[in-house]
């Protein structure tokens, strides 16, 4: 079977995959985010902590218990990584550094699993296992979580409560996260990934010499941690690695599980709203986006041999594993920037301008393409909104989405919303530039190093964690201003969007009329489409042209 079949099949395989899930999977997630029923387990975590499931909170209290579960997230990890030598299954690691610990902890809390290290000879199994692990599981809920009191805020009328956290974060770990990681996981054994408590083995090799392989529970991170769209790897090489992707199958199931969340919400937030066509609308957008990316960088690296390396091979195979070769690892190079995953497969460094351009842009797009598990749909539903705004002005009438006015006070959450994450990104590799320490840590020079610089800013700020490599980060200025990067990055948006989740909820529905917008039909589908184009890609042009365009140029 020649490359070009084997590439259209394993796209079509995975479209059919995430197609069958749509549906199943979106509708489940709306039953478990607003029934009335408690399990046992849940009622146990709640009589544990404190919580009463059966009041809703109005959107200060539900930000209030989301930042301070969060603030303690971030305190409990970080104590983890500097105490791992006192702890068991250390393997006699040493304490993390205290600024390699704050970034770390700030990365996998936010959702981003940013790694500044190598797993494999920085973290013991008990805190890739109890440390990491667990926040790939509750950061990925709180996401759901809040993207959940959004939707509340379309389908509640003349209220100030949007839900309550506790039971939203509860309920997506117990009911969604937890059963579908671990029949996952145990699909990732059966497929080859390791799964031990094995430290450093040493073993000889056919050939006589000596090599050193590291064992662990790499398949139960490895589900969760694509599942809920975390990215961040057991080892240094993450998914590149054969002990976490060891075959071609493992790597579509990876690619998959990516997407199947993010991609089915929109399905969960047209059963909330009861009109699935809603639902319908936002997901023809996202899968447009993401076929659209995958097309261009897929055939840049397929066509741009821009090297002597990629004329030899007649393919830009550099920094590529050869098990996937251009079309697996282009998807999956896609399908990570596009969401806030963040994993890889392949060395996005030694893509070619117009493939890593392409790349850089799908973060800068706000990841909405399906986008991270539940930040992907709350992003996008953003954008919606001023997309109804844009329509009502050239109509000359009160914008309306869903029955609710979007006054004065909705637009400017949803503007502050877009404009945070170009702020820190523009403003982040604007101060690394003009650093000349920083400047120092760029392994290239011209517009490749400065692309190197804004994508680790982009990767941060948009809470996706992935590397353009070929950047030294491990130092304390970066550690600390990638961690703070995201931070601010994750959850000051969530602040705008409770707060218009509230300012929605508080709201009387208003009829539909011949006037109202059509946020169903194909039409509103294109005009999203442009929007998000315009708006929001476009903001970073500037930045694009001393990076990869000038490097594609040139």
């Amino acid at each position: 079977m020649n490359d070009t079949l084997a590439g259209w099949l394993q796209v079509l395989a995975l479209v059919a995959a995430l197609g069958l899930s749509y549906r199943p999977l979106g509708d489940y997630m709306a039953r478990v985010l607003t029934t009335d029923r408690h399990g046992r387990a849940e009622r146990l975590v709640y009589r544990a902590g404190g919580v009463n499931a059966g009041i809703d909170q109005t959107w200060p209290a539900y930000l209030r218990s989301l930042l301070a579960f969060s603030a303690v997230s971030v305190l409990f990890l970080y104590a983890f990584l500097r105490l791992q030598n006192h702890l068991p299954l250390s393997l006699g690691m040493k304490p993390v550094t205290t600024d390699q610990s704050f970034n770390t902890a700030a990365s996998f809390v936010t959702n981003t699993n940013w790694q500044s290290y190598s797993g494999e000879s920085t973290m013991g199994h008990l805190v890739q296992m109890a440390g990491l692990a667990v926040q790939n599981f509750v950061s990925a809920a709180v996401g759901i979580a809040v993207v959940a009191a959004l939707i509340r805020g379309f389908t509640r009328k003349k209220t100030d409560r949007v839900g309550n956290f506790w039971v939203d974060l509860t309920r997506i770990v117990l009911r969604v996260l937890l059963p579908c990681a671990f029949v996952l996981a145990i699909v990732l054994v059966a497929s080859g990934v390791v799964q031990n408590f094995h430290g450093i083995h040493d073993i000889t090799t056919i050939a006589g010499g000596h090599q050193r392989l590291p064992g662990g529970p790499v398949a139960s991170q490895e589900a969760i941690k694509q599942l809920g769209t975390n990215g961040g790897g057991f080892y240094n090489a993450n998914s590149a690695h054969p002990f976490e992707n060891p075959n071609a199958l493992t790597n579509l199931i990876q690619i998959y599980l990516m997407l199947v969340i993010a991609f089915s919400l929109p399905r969960t937030f047209g059963t909330m709203v009861g009109d699935n066509r809603q639902g319908y609308a936002i997901v023809a957008v996202m899968a447009l986006i993401w076929g659209a990316s995958a097309a261009i960088v897929t055939a840049n690296e397929l066509h741009s041999v821009s090297s002597a390396v990629g004329h030899a091979a007649g393919a830009m195979m550099e920094g590529k594993e050869t098990r996937f070769g251009i079309w697996a690892s282009a998807l999956f190079a896609v399908s990570t920037t596009l969401t806030s995953c963040g994993a890889v497969n392949s060395f996005h460094d030694s893509y070619t301008p117009g493939g890593g351009g392409m790349l850089i842009f799908n973060m800068m797009l706000g990841e909405i393409a399906p986008g991270g598990t539940g930040s992907g749909l709350y992003g996008i539903l953003i954008l919606a909104l001023i997309t109804v705004f844009v329509a009502g002005l050239m109509v000359g009438r009160t914008p309306e989405y869903l029955g609710k006015k979007l006054r004065g006070r909705e637009m400017k959450f949803a503007s502050l919303y877009i404009l945070t994450t170009p702020a820190l990104v523009l403003a982040g590799a604007g101060l690394a530039m003009a650093f000349p320490g920083e400047r120092a840590a760029m392994l290239n020079s011209g517009p490749h190093g400065f692309s190197e610089v804004l994508y680790a800013f982009a990767s941060a700020a948009n809470n996706n964690g992935s590397a353009f490599a070929g950047l030294s980060v491990n130092t304390v200025w970066y550690n600390t201003a990638l961690g703070v990067v995201m931070l601010v990055g994750r959850f000051l948006p969530m602040v705008f969007v409770l707060a218009l989740a509230g300012s929605l909820a508080g709201q009387q529905h208003v009829p539909v009329t011949a006037g109202t917008l059509p946020t169903h039909r194909p039409q509103f589908v294109g005009l999203l489409t442009g929007v998000v184009l315009i708006v929001v890609g476009l903001t970073y042009f500037p930045a694009l042209a001393l990076g990869p365009l000038a490097e594609a140029l040139h």
